[in-house]
């Protein structure tokens, strides 16, 4: 088919007077590549094809983002299929398991392609128009072949809200005639970028974690279609070329010989475009197919095959700019042709393996349903004590496509404790969560549970260690006997007025949703206590850490409606008690019960900030735990109303320029006032052996001579050996310290840094690293010495206030079930 390459480029510059649909140049009044088109000019001009296109086109509208734009895709494919597509949806999930029944008729290839994940990546969005139009461009036999053949699915843009960040500011600055030096202010893009969603997410690293809205709602559909072939088009630095598979090491180990042979013959469809054309490219190396929670890799472990497809350019490049070093400009029409041509690539390597390609997605499910591969082929989740972590989990599963049940009765088995290795006898009670490995996601399952995942290769940039029991800090065992689950029936919490005169309520505090029970008692004006030491009263055993919401200070007629009914909506259950008086720790007047008043909080954002890392606090408060919370400019720090504030975060970032010596002093004034500081990750770096903050960095070891010796060509393992990019821990936690309360004792956080802080000589070292915290992951030799012994949570007190130390992001991604209890306690308690 190699034929049809110079037709349809020439197409896409040169589109004929007689097509019957409207051109994408004819919408939007410019030609494709000369201006960034709006994600409203998109969307209007899918839907204006569908209008013309009624017996070929279904265009759906599977979601909306935070800032309410429209998540769409657009079904396309022949009159015939579009006439039966949701009888091809079914028998497709018939024919995998995943639906009741038996197929009554084969199916065609589904192909997903995915275009603007990162919203500064834009000539993906711009791409999917000239994409669409010649999908149903009559007058082109290649992609009439395609309709008669396949179902396609094009999302013409993942990330809308950082597509229309991007692409507004740059359309707001360029200049008349694109301006392609590489310092030119529209090579310049702001803070944050567009990379990110409203929220500031990477949507690429959580398709398996599902956070956000956008995700969800992408893979709910994803889970109805379960497409072949997924494509997922991004962009890279300006300086480097185009790169398509095969993909780089490493795999993952569970991707099928199936799966690599297809990532192979999509480069080598790639390659003739770009060969005939003279363009540059590059395979087999940077991206690879490892961590399971990319839109190339969570495909790839649901069966489909997952690609990537990285073109050079990015926020930097605009319009077009110059590259001295390839003597030659790279512009926004160069950038389409080739996404252009990789998508028609695309298409013609699933065509040419049609049968094959649904075959063995059929194999793979019914392997994983009947066979699965593996140890294990139960895994069992100890509940009790954790119901509302268990919904919260089980949600989550659910999200997945997987199916769980409950034990529905006592036994005693052998099994092996994920996060240990160890095997152990397991005591399973009646209401343990049961998943069995026989089921269609089999696959999805084991990868996304495995606690120490093989590394064929250490050079990779992303998370290397995602264990399900490390993630949701849950006791979870894998069994090599099959268990049938019984049906699982959440637990209802009820919390009805007792019938007596109520002196406070109790509620533990181990769960999320204990956090989020005690922010809208605050945001509803209540005045919550907590006791910062065990105790026992009326024959009931409380933690260090429980709230208690007494009568004495919450005076209102509607007390008991309130909390009862706050309760049972978060989940919690409560307590009721009749007297202030415990059998044993501290009544509820006694000076070890703390009183918990709602915060003012102030989050710090812009330039030298860790977008990410803002975002995710963002999030935490507005989407989480639904907290009111400040946002101001870095370069407000030192001009803000104190007096007025209760809590500052500052989330990574650098402020070495923005934090001086003035405003140093006018924050520890605000401290020792009773503020709380809470400092993130890099944002330590400011404090470290300034007057008044106990802070300070390890010595690192002298360099040995062997250090000035190494070689150029071993650069990239160099910097490996100094890494860590995403690895599990277990802290050492100081179970007494209120920062810790609810928290699991094996507190295990995901390590991505090294920050080789010493140990606080006046202060409370929480949390830290010792010789044995190491659990799973890629760390480098380098690396690995500079996280034993040191400090990853500590809290200093100063005057009334207190400062909080934290080397590691608890809610970094929104991943980690217990970081967000601990961050929860940094800002409560």
């Amino acid at each position: 088919m190699i034929k049809y390459i110079r037709v349809l480029l020439l197409a896409f510059s040169a589109i004929p007077v007689f097509a019957q649909n409207t051109t994408p140049e004819q919408h939007l009044g410019f030609q494709l590549g000369s201006k960034f088109a709006f994600h409203s000019q998109i969307t209007q001009y899918f839907t204006l094809l569908q209008s013309q296109n009624q017996d070929r086109m279904k265009l759906v509208q599977y979601g909306s983002t935070n800032e309410g734009r429209p998540l769409m895709i657009a079904f396309i494919s022949s009159p015939e299929n579009m006439s039966k597509l949701e009888s091809i949806r079914q028998n497709h999930l018939k024919s995998i398991g995943l639906l009741e029944g038996k197929p009554d008729a084969s199916v065609p290839p589904i192909v997903w392609l995915s275009y603007n994940v990162h919203g500064n990546e834009s000539v993906s969005a711009n791409t999917s128009m000239q994409v669409i139009y010649e999908l149903l461009n009559k007058d082109n036999a290649l992609t009439k072949d395609f309709l008669k053949n396949l179902v396609i699915m094009v999302d013409p843009c993942i990330n809308p809200d950082g597509y229309e960040r991007y692409s507004q500011w740059y359309n707001r600055v360029q200049n008349a005639v694109p301006d392609v030096t590489p310092f030119a202010l529209e090579h310049d893009e702001p803070w944050p970028g567009g990379r990110f969603n409203h929220y500031l997410f990477d949507l690429n690293r959580d398709w398996a974690w599902q956070t956000q809205k956008e995700t969800q709602e992408r893979i709910a559909l994803y889970n109805q279609w379960m497409p072949h072939f997924h494509a997922d088009f991004h962009e890279m630095g300006p300086s480097r070329s185009y790169y398509f598979p095969p993909a780089a090491k490493p795999f993952h180990k569970d991707i099928t010989a199936w799966q690599r042979q297809f990532n192979d013959l999509i480069g080598e469809y790639c390659r003739k475009y770009f060969d005939k054309n003279n363009w540059a490219y590059f395979t087999k190396y940077n991206y690879d197919l490892f961590y399971p929670s990319y839109g190339d890799t969570w495909p790839t472990v649901n069966g489909a095959v997952g690609v990537t497809y990285e073109q050079g350019g990015g926020g930097r490049a605009g319009l077009g700019i110059e590259r001295k070093e390839e003597h030659d400009t790279l512009t926004l029409k160069s950038r389409i042709s080739h996404h252009y041509a990789t998508t028609l690539a695309t298409l013609e390597a699933v065509l040419s393996q049609k049968e094959k390609i649904v075959n063995e997605f059929i194999k793979y499910h019914d392997n994983a349903a009947k066979a699965p591969a593996g140890n294990f082929k139960t895994y069992v989740i100890k509940t009790k004590g954790h119901e509302e972590r268990i919904r919260y989990f089980g949600n989550w599963l659910s999200k997945q496509g997987i199916s769980y049940g409950i034990a529905g009765k006592s036994a005693s088995v052998k099994g092996t404790e994920l996060s240990s290795s160890v095997d152990e006898s397991v005591k399973i009670e009646n209401n343990d969560l049961l998943i069995s490995a026989f089921q269609p996601k089999s696959n999805l399952l084991r990868v996304l549970f495995e606690p120490k995942p093989v590394l064929e290769d250490s050079v990779t940039y992303d998370v290397t260690s995602w264990g399900l029991s490390y993630i949701f800090g849950l006791k979870a065992y894998g069994l090599k006997e099959k268990l049938v689950p019984a049906t699982y029936q959440p637990e209802k919490t009820e919390n009805a007025i007792p019938g007596f005169p109520v002196y406070a309520y109790v509620a533990k505090w181990s769960e999320f949703g204990d956090a989020v029970f005690l922010a809208e008692l605050l945001k509803n004006g209540f005045m919550v206590k907590t006791s910062n030491i065990p105790f026992e009263i009326e024959k009931q055993s409380f933690e260090a850490g429980t709230l208690i919401i007494t009568k004495k200070g919450n005076e209102r007629a509607d007390f008991d409606k309130i909390v009862t009914s706050l309760a049972t909506k978060h989940f919690v259950k409560l307590t009721p008690v009749k007297t202030g008086m415990v059998t044993s720790g501290a009544d509820f007047g006694d000076d070890h019960v703390a009183s918990i008043n709602a915060p003012k909080v102030v989050a710090v954002s812009g330039e030298g900030i860790s977008a990410t890392s803002f975002g995710a606090v963002w999030h935490y408060f507005e989407q989480q735990i639904k907290y009111p919370v400040t946002i101001v400019n870095a370069t407000r720090l030192s001009s803000l109303p104190w007096s007025e504030i209760d809590v500052l975060i500052l989330p990574d970032g650098r402020y070495g320029d923005i934090l001086g010596e003035k405003q140093l002093e006018a924050l520890q004034s605000w401290i020792k006032n009773g503020g709380k500081l809470i400092a993130m990750e890099g944002s330590t770096d400011a404090f470290l052996n300034k007057p008044g903050f106990n802070l300070s960095k390890k010595f690192s070891e002298k360099k040995k001579d062997a250090d000035f010796f190494k070689k150029y060509g071993d650069q990239e393992r160099e910097d490996a050996s100094d890494s860590s990019p995403g690895s599990m821990f277990q802290l050492t936690m100081d179970e007494t310290h209120p920062l810790s309360f609810g928290c699991s004792k094996e507190y295990t956080t995901l390590v991505r840094d090294a920050y080789e802080r010493e140990y606080l000589k006046d202060g409370w070292n929480v949390g830290y690293l010792t010789e044995t915290s190491y659990k799973a992951g890629f760390v480098g030799n380098k690396m690995s010495g500079k996280l034993k012994n040191t400090l990853i949570l500590g809290a200093q007190e100063m005057g009334r206030g207190q400062v909080i130390y934290m080397m590691d992001d608890p809610v970094f991604r929104a991943m980690l079930y217990n970081g967000k209890i601990l961050f929860s306690n940094a800002v409560f308690r």
